[in-house]
């Protein structure tokens, strides 16, 4: 028996304890992370565990504990949009970077066209011991219901904003102040912006930094005109521009809008930057893939994901994280402004 044992790939939990001497009660105990075992008994368990490459039943284990040992990444987003913004690539990327040492597993929940009903219904049914939330807009209401349902962390400001909420952000007025005051330092007077979508928090305060800055110049902007953070957006919005009272600079609330935005300029025969310079913002890889390349405000997406899923981890063991974490940006001068 013993030998049969040795050679399973797929232990179980009795051959462990028969290995290790001790009840199946005390390794259950042991693989739970309890502390009433006593030194020899957790050392003779650990060992036979690595001698017997036994994985622990995670199901099992859940309806003991009454957890899943996973989270939930909700994104209120068309599959579109999330596949085509590498935004939401290095913010996952973060995410699993995070969770990589721990137990959990990353559920992706995308709400598509759906008004939230079933990812709230999975999460308030217990598919989930926790949540991170990111890209919501003021008409996604379902959020609230998830956030009393189980923990959750908020990449970027939600737009009801509680007192007990958790948030990573960056600081998104002061961003888009720096890179609008990158368009008045290199003499650009007449100065546009293609916004996100106003109802995001994100949004609204990068208008309200552009308008800051311009303010602080003595100058006011020719035009605000609004995307939905998509490349198509940014090149409507651009044509809108060039049709109405042309600018000299336009400073462009993501790099993707950007990249979208300088299509149609060179296709109306626009010199960037000698006609018309350009900033975007997040400093995404799709900065480095436009002729001429961006200058953009460096948002940390991969770190933004990272510390989300940390915050959300120490809340799940029962720590009390600072509620708000804001992080750094940085302008990257490139040759579009």
């Amino acid at each position: 028996m013993e030998e049969r044992a040795l050679m399973s790939p797929r232990a179980t939990i009795e051959e462990v304890a028969a290995a290790a001497g001790v009840s199946r009660s005390t390794v259950s105990r042991v693989v739970n992370g309890s502390t009433a075992v006593s030194p020899e008994a957790l050392a003779a368990v650990r060992a036979a565990i690595d001698r017997l490459n036994y994985v622990p039943n995670r199901a099992a284990r859940s309806l003991a504990s009454r957890q899943t040992h996973a989270i939930a990444l909700i994104v209120p987003e068309d599959t579109t949009r999330f596949f085509g913004d590498p935004f939401f690539a290095a913010i996952v990327a973060g995410i699993t970077g995070a969770l990589g040492s721990s137990d959990y597993l990353l559920n992706l929940l995308i709400a598509s066209d759906d008004p939230g009903d079933k990812m709230t219904s999975f999460v308030r049914n217990g598919g989930v011991d926790g949540a991170l939330i990111v890209s919501h807009h003021a008409s996604d209401a379902f959020v609230d219901r998830i956030a009393d349902a189980v923990p959750v962390v908020f990449g970027g400001r939600p737009v009801r904003r509680g007192e007990a909420d958790y948030v990573v952000d960056v600081d998104n007025v002061a961003g888009a102040k720096v890179a609008t005051q990158r368009l008045v330092d290199i003499g650009r007077t007449r100065i546009a912006t293609i916004s996100g979508p106003l109802t995001m928090i994100s949004s609204t305060d990068r208008v309200q930094g552009f308008r800051a800055a311009l303010a602080d110049a003595g100058l006011t902007p020719v035009a605000e005109e609004e995307g939905d953070y998509s490349e198509a957006s940014g090149a409507e919005a651009a044509r809108r521009l060039l049709a109405a009272d042309r600018p000299d600079g336009i400073f462009v609330a993501s790099d993707l809008m950007a990249r979208g935005a300088l299509t149609a300029l060179r296709a109306a025969g626009v010199r960037v930057p000698e006609d018309i310079a350009l900033v975007g913002f997040d400093d995404s890889s799709v900065a480095l893939t436009t002729d001429p390349q961006l200058t953009t405000m460096r948002q940390p997406m991969y770190a933004q994901g990272e510390t989300m899923a940390r915050v959300l981890l120490s809340r799940l063991a029962g720590e009390d994280p600072a509620r708000t974490t804001i992080l750094p940006t940085e302008l990257v001068v490139r040759a579009s402004a």
